[in-house]
């Protein structure tokens, strides 16, 4: 995919997500080679300013639209976002084991919702409709996972 095609995406789902003109949002495609996430956002509440970050040299994602709608339901759960981690900091100590606890389940209810979201938007309103499932190829299988563990009987 060129930066044009991004660009055109870009725009696309700024407008379907309602993210504008409510909000300044801006696409930076990433080419250093050293970052290592796909994709990534930036939000400014303040100012309603939001950068969207996608890894253009080397994402490990293959379909660069769902990565660009993850982003922005990021965006679209912020206020969520922030009033949990909120609680979880006003409810437990610093360093805790209970804090990090919630920060960790936190953490991961959100990308999972937000990934859930990304891919129902995808599959109905995307120009490209095929998941990536590059992060699967990377994890060992399930069988993989019990080698070596003694069998209990």
């Amino acid at each position: 995919m060129n930066r044009e095609e991004l660009d055109a995406l870009f725009e696309k789902w700024i407008r379907k997500l309602r993210i504008t003109p409510g909000w300044d949002a801006a696409l930076e495609l990433v080419e250093d080679p050293d970052w290592r996430k796909t994709g990534d956002i930036k939000i400014d509440c303040d100012d309603r300013k939001a950068v969207v970050m996608l890894n253009f040299l080397n994402p490990r994602n293959a379909n660069l639209e769902e990565v660009l709608v993850h982003e922005l339901f990021h965006l679209k759960l912020y206020p969520l976002d922030q009033v949990t981690e909120s609680l979880v900091a006003a409810s437990f100590e610093e360093g805790s084991p209970a804090r990090e606890f919630a920060m960790t389940q936190f953490m991961t209810s959100l990308e999972q919702t937000v990934e859930e979201l990304a891919k129902c938007w995808l599959l109905e309103f995307g120009d490209d409709r095929e998941l990536s499932f590059g992060r699967c190829r990377s994890m060992k299988s399930f069988d993989e996972l019990y080698d070596g563990l003694k069998k209990l009987e």
